[in-house]
């Protein structure tokens, strides 16, 4: 089966943030639904203390890691949940994140939610999503 994504905008604002209002997919044949992901190091450490540039590109290529695993890129991210910290410290280094999913072709929709804290103490951003391939 041949996948087809078919973006649904009823508005079309939000493309000029890098995302869409609803994804039509079709004929998938797998589906990976990725854990939070942080900026762990390999081996489980924290990395990039108070540093949401820092947090923000390595929790993106712990996502890309786990997508490359199951054979898929960021070109099959249908669905990205974003939650920080720090919303507007987010917001100044979003460019980081939409510049990555631009670059690869995709604008899966996407939700950023604010939260009090995230399960590893320090951490300010962490990423979780779904691929289809």
């Amino acid at each position: 089966m041949t996948l087809e994504r078919i973006a649904v905008n009823p508005v079309t604002w939000s493309q000029e943030l890098g995302f869409n209002q609803g994804e039509l997919v079709s004929g998938e044949t797998r589906t990976l639904y990725v854990s939070g992901q942080t900026a762990m190091s390999g081996d489980g450490r924290p990395e990039h203390e108070g540093d949401v540039a820092g947090q923000l590109a390595l929790a993106l290529g712990n996502l890309e890691g786990v997508l490359a695993a199951a054979g898929m890129t960021l070109a099959h991210l249908v669905r990205l949940n974003v939650y920080t910290t720090d919303v507007d410290e987010l917001v100044a280094h979003y460019g980081l994140l939409a510049g990555r999913l631009g670059a690869a072709g995709v604008a899966p929709t996407t939700t950023m939610l604010g939260v009090a804290r995230l399960a590893v103490p320090g951490q300010l951003v962490e990423l979780d999503g779904v691929a289809v391939a």
